[in-house]
């Protein structure tokens, strides 16, 4: 069983400046592949593999230095992350691999050669990275992790998603079943006759804020602007606050007495 735990990371100003380098790459590297490997399927009729896409690795980097200052493992992670996207895709589960944008969420991927140090409230990646200041707001589970996200929202924070896994343990109900149902005037009502309801004056004050904001943003039209840039981060920022609360909202939810199953809670309301 897989489990993930999400933890806010703190990078300095060097390692930021080395973290957009990173996500510039893998960014490049993602569209080129995909690029690739589309022109090769149409003109034979078979795709490019993750070990044909591995062994083009050292040639681009000789072409473009600038590829090699992310680190190796995580290049390749962005060939198997593609590779896997192509088989998702014939098999049905998802959709045809898009083009990445440098606007919005980015992200790289470390498969392994990391340490967490929770007692020190920091994480050791590989290579340039080094230690970065971490938050450990959870207990860490005592079993092996695969690999560690760093994501960079559209507000400009950081945050590390570590995947851990864990060994299954058998469920054990211990009362009976009760139906849930998504309300009209209600957010949930059970079938015991209990309601729960959104914070719903927070998030209306909160979407009128951001309302305020986008109307702002959508009066500068120069996209190359500061002042738009620092327009679109305050929409965005907004934007994080809502999907906090909603998160909260469902996380406190689903530890409320007589409802136990988080991620079936997840699955049925959203997040």
């Amino acid at each position: 069983m897989y489990r993930a735990i999400k933890v806010r990371i703190y990078p300095t100003d060097e390692q930021e400046t080395y973290l957009a380098q990173c996500f510039g790459n893998t960014r490049w590297l993602w569209n080129y592949m995909l690029n690739a490997t589309t022109v090769a399927y149409k003109e034979t009729g078979k795709g490019l593999s993750k070990a044909a896409m591995d062994k083009l690795l050292p040639g681009l980097k000789k072409e473009y230095e600038w590829l090699g200052l992310a680190y190796s493992q995580v290049l390749q992670r962005v060939t198997f992350n593609l590779s896997s996207a192509f088989v998702n895709f014939f098999e049905g589960r998802t959709k045809f691999p898009n083009f990445k944008s440098k606007h919005g969420k980015q992200s790289i991927q470390y498969p392994q050669n990391i340490k967490l140090l929770p007692e020190d409230s920091v994480i050791k990646f590989p290579g340039s990275l080094g230690l970065m200041k971490t938050g450990f707001h959870k207990t860490i589970p005592d079993a092996k992790f695969t690999t560690v996200t760093i994501a960079k929202n559209a507000d400009g924070k950081y945050y590390a998603s570590i995947l851990f896994n864990q060994e299954n343990e058998p469920v054990v109900a211990v009362r009976e079943a009760i139906g849930v149902d998504l309300g009209l005037n209600n957010f949930a009502i059970t079938s015991e006759g209990s309601k729960y309801d959104l914070p719903k004056k927070q998030l209306t004050k909160l979407e009128k804020n951001r309302k305020r904001k986008q109307k702002k943003l959508a009066k500068k039209t120069d996209k190359a602007s500061k002042n738009r840039r620092k327009a679109k981060l305050l929409v965005a920022k907004v934007s994080s606050k809502i999907a906090r609360v909603r998160e909260d909202f469902l996380h406190k939810l689903s530890r409320t007495p007589g409802i136990r199953k988080p991620s079936h809670l997840c699955r049925r309301f959203g997040s």
